[in-house]
């Protein structure tokens, strides 16, 4: 996550999940966005000058968004804090850094300030670790890794992830990551979330434990996908 993102057509869809999941599902959430420092881009507001076709989804997540990035240009996570747009959240909001003890150390505040949450969020730039950029390395600010979703796993979360969808077909690519997520965190029960631009996967957990049975599809969250 960046905050020259914040507001954008992917954040409304973003939080419109996690205030389902917290305001309907009741889920204590630790949301950890994974931040890294802006590169000047530009991304998609265009949809908060459209309220005919955007707004009945989530007046109040529109009318927020709306306020702070068109009016008051503000693109900043952190307005998020002190507010109650995300029910049941909890922030982090440190920057990510690239190097590997940097980032170990990351991780160790994470798991303390997510102690107790039944789900934890993770908000990386692109998704999931590929191969080609390992820890250490330049650039792995922006993955999540495999070893970091199972030792959040095992420590009794249930995980929601961002993923940015490669260029390759959708729906084998949701299924790949489904199974790699599934294999990760030993568990059947693993969900898939998608709009026109992202997927979300969650793996899920009851009572600290695994669910033994499967499911895979991609159900639109609050009526956000394909919309453009």
């Amino acid at each position: 996550m960046k905050d020259e993102y914040f507001g954008d057509i992917n954040d409304y869809r973003k939080y419109g999940l996690l205030r389902v999941l917290g305001e309907v599902a009741k889920v204590e959430i630790a949301v950890c966005w994974m931040l890294t420092p802006d590169e000047g881009r530009e991304t998609d507001v265009k949809y908060l000058n459209g309220p005919k076709r955007w707004r009945s989804f989530d007046p109040e997540l529109f009318d927020f968004l709306r306020e702070m990035v068109i009016e008051r240009k503000v693109r900043n996570v952190r307005v998020l804090e002190g507010t109650n747009i995300l029910p049941r959240s909890r922030f982090f909001s440190e920057m990510l850094q690239d190097d590997l003890t940097s980032r170990a150390r990351y991780f160790e505040r994470v798991r303390e300030f997510a102690r107790g949450a039944q789900l934890v969020f993770f908000d990386p730039d692109n998704g999931m670790d590929v191969k080609s950029v390992r820890i250490g390395q330049r650039g792995p600010s922006k993955f999540l890794y495999r070893n970091e979703v199972s030792t959040f796993f095992a420590a009794g979360h249930s995980l929601l992830i961002y993923q940015v969808f490669p260029r390759e077909k959708r729906d084998p690519f949701i299924r790949r990551l489904t199974h790699d997520l599934g294999k990760t965190t030993g568990t059947s029960v693993v969900f898939s979330y998608s709009t026109d631009r992202m997927v979300f996967s969650r793996s899920a957990r009851r009572r600290g434990r695994p669910i033994h049975k499967s499911k895979h599809g991609s159900p639109e969250p609050v009526g956000l996908g394909n919309q453009g």
